[in-house]
């Protein structure tokens, strides 16, 4: 493409995925000081004096500020489909929490994933889900806030409910019938994890997208960082690089997502495995979109 990705697109970056070891607050002006990224994930910070910190450097940025609440349900281990409504509620309730922080750091919507489920009680943790999102997302529309459901793996890694791509569509479809303020996020690096190409993603989730990530994994059982670990692109035995993430790119083109009036976020999800110095992990991410980019077709 002759034209800058930046028209077209909010690149991001996922801090607490691609900065896991370092000081949250250094890091937050390490992504703020680089002119690359017009959008930033951020989750909770554990103090009032570091969220007041993070909101001056936020104001000061011109960043796109989005909220990841997955840590808040992954963390503890809390299940928005649980069946036992006593921890149903647990995870609504830092849903809930999580809506309130993000709309102080300046976010306009969260995400979240679902939570883990067997075959005996997949149709009562479905309808469980639908109640956890349909009151989060009453409480976001209070706020004139946004709700997006990450799509995952559903055997493999986290296990989660939602997806495959199929079952993401039916239940952004039943979420659309009460609430135009639900989204789905789709992340290339889960596309191996469901067995799913870009194409096939993206066209059944067609009208439900509404953010996007981009990464890689290692779907060879038994080889290092197998699972939804994020591995950089690249990485021995995984799934995406250039190839992927181009043809990530021209599906995204021919599906209409290139949206030059109000550019959806397209943030690396990436980090560093083991002693993997998160600054070259970064630069290797940048010249991949950089290369994938200029390969794509006018």
């Amino acid at each position: 493409m002759r034209e800058s990705i930046h028209k077209y697109f909010k690149v991001g970056v996922i801090q607490f995925m691609s900065y896991p070891n370092e000081d949250l607050l250094e890091s937050l002006r390490t992504i703020a000081r680089d002119d690359y990224f017009d959008a930033i994930e951020i989750k909770g910070f554990p103090d009032e004096k570091m969220r007041e910190e993070a909101v001056k450097i936020l104001k000061q940025s011109h960043l796109k500020v989005c909220y990841g609440a997955q840590p808040r349900i992954l963390g503890p281990k809390l299940n928005p489909n649980a069946i036992v409504e006593e921890e149903r509620l647990k995870a609504e309730k830092t849903l809930m929490e999580a809506l309130d922080e993000a709309e102080v750091l300046g976010a306009k919507a969260i995400a979240f994933l679902s939570g883990k489920w067997n075959p005996e009680t997949k149709e009562e943790a479905y309808s469980q889900l639908l109640k956890t999102t349909r009151n989060v997302c009453d409480y976001a529309a209070k706020k004139g806030m946004d709700v997006n459901l990450e799509v995952f793996d559903f055997d493999m890694d986290k296990a989660a409910l939602i997806g495959p791509a199929p079952y993401a569509a039916k239940f952004a479809a039943d979420m659309r019938t009460t609430h135009a303020n639900f989204g789905l996020m789709v992340d290339l690096s889960h596309f191996p994890t469901t067995y799913e190409t870009s194409k096939f993603v993206i066209q059944t989730l067609r009208p439900y997208i509404t953010h996007f990530h981009i990464g890689n994994a290692v779907v060879k059982e038994g080889y290092e960082a197998y699972g939804d670990q994020h591995p950089r692109f690249g990485y021995p035995d995984s799934a995406n690089d250039v190839e992927e993430l181009l043809e990530f790119l021209k599906v995204l083109k021919e599906e209409g997502f290139f949206n030059a009036e109000n550019p959806y976020v397209l943030s690396f999800e990436v980090k560093p495995w083991k002693d993997e110095d998160p600054a070259i992990i970064m630069a290797n991410s940048k010249r991949v979109l950089n290369r994938a980019w200029a390969l794509l077709e006018d």
